[in-house]
């Protein structure tokens, strides 16, 4: 390829739960037009959740540009285009047809990967990068997100631990972007973000800590724990900006916004809940102690990936208050539980909290997966 011609990429997308797959995708392809100077096509077969993570988006068009990126609807009829350099098949999606045969129709065969879903099982080190033999000249390889070294790292925008420790530091850059959704924090009180699932254990951890001496204050982002929220509140209809209080608790709905603000929601809280794969990874650059609640796959397997990556994740921590983090997610997930697990998290607080920090400094050390991936594309060629 020319050196002054930029390669080209196709991202395509799925969107299987919600915005789990969207919000990695989008993030990725922004990255690689800001931090790589590619050019970089997102193929998206719902721009209408789309739009809820980036309210510029036009669902009603087939083609569009926003931040640098081309976003093209999946259509039902493919069209005739030329496939592009390197092309990502994320999650699992199945590439058209006619555009695999675009693929094959290039004087050189375009490289073609898998982007798999996020896992800390051991097993991923050994696969990660694996081809696997295609027809018609194609080169398909598994390209796994993951912690360890011999993974294709997470996504990590540059500078963005020195951003986000900054904000940490401004108090008033914090009050001010809480503001803007309508936020007051309260003086003293521990705050929380909650993103998460339908989940049977929330009325338990919401009763824990209304009975707590320390005040809390929970901001929950408009989604699919609402329902539960508005069932322990015993109201009819959760407005946004209303604060409820109970004991020790407030409870504040706040506006879903974009992957930018919600960085900040979660730089500001001392403790995020958070579900799917980009919300969680976000939490983890956050520096702060998190709870993930795990998408549920058939045949229990979410359980391998949870507790593979807890015991990547306490391994900084002492026993005590790594068994505590652990006991905290294993009820959140199983449904029982929650109010003696986050008891006992409580009495470790200032050392998992360290032990979040530590954590994001270990996964800052390694390269993103953004720049994996070009490195792969550059290696291959």
């Amino acid at each position: 390829m020319d050196a002054d011609v930029k390669a080209s990429w196709d991202i395509f997308c799925c969107v299987v739960d919600n915005y789990g797959d969207i919000g990695v995708t989008w993030r990725l392809a922004r990255q690689l037009v800001a931090e790589h100077d590619v050019s970089v096509r997102l193929w998206v077969d719902d721009l209408k959740s789309f739009e809820r993570l980036w309210p510029a988006v036009q669902p009603a068009l087939d083609s569009q540009w926003q931040e640098g990126v081309e976003i093209c609807q999946w259509p039902a009829v493919w069209p005739q285009v030329t496939a592009a350099d390197v092309v990502i098949e994320a999650f699992g999606c199945k590439l058209p047809a006619p555009y695999r045969e675009a693929m094959a129709a290039r004087p050189l065969p375009a490289l073609w990967l898998n982007l798999e879903y996020l896992s800390a099982e051991g097993w991923v080190s050994g696969c990660h990068g694996l081809p696997s033999p295609q027809p018609d000249r194609l080169h398909k390889y598994f390209f796994f997100p993951g912690f360890a070294e011999k993974t294709g790292g997470l996504l990590r925008e540059a500078g963005l631990t020195d951003r986000r420790r900054a904000f940490q530091a401004d108090p008033d850059a914090q009050r001010a972007f809480l503001a803007t959704l309508g936020v007051t924090a309260v003086p003293g009180a521990r705050l929380i973000s909650l993103f998460a699932y339908e989940n049977a254990s929330l009325a338990e951890w919401l009763d824990v800590l209304a009975a707590d001496d320390l005040p809390s204050q929970v901001l929950v982002p408009r989604g699919r724990v609402l329902g539960g929220v508005q069932a322990w509140l015993g109201v009819d209809e959760l407005q946004e900006g209303t604060v409820h209080q109970r004991g020790a608790l407030s409870v504040q709905v706040v506006p879903f916004v974009r992957q930018d603000q919600y960085d900040l929601l979660l730089w500001c809280c001392d403790f995020n809940a958070v579900r799917g794969e980009d919300s969680f990874v976000r939490a983890q650059w956050s520096g702060r102690p998190l709870l993930w609640h795990i998408y549920e796959q058939e045949e229990y397997a979410h359980w391998e990936k949870l507790e593979a990556f807890l015991a990547l994740y306490i391994e900084g921590a002492s026993p005590p208050a790594g068994q505590a983090l652990t006991d905290l997610w294993r009820a959140w997930n199983q449904g029982k539980g929650m109010a003696q697990a986050w008891r006992h998290v409580l009495a470790h607080w200032d050392e998992l909290a360290a032990n979040a920090e530590l954590w994001c400094a270990r996964q800052a050390a390694q390269p993103d997966l953004a720049t994996a991936l070009v490195q792969f594309y550059r290696n291959w060629i």
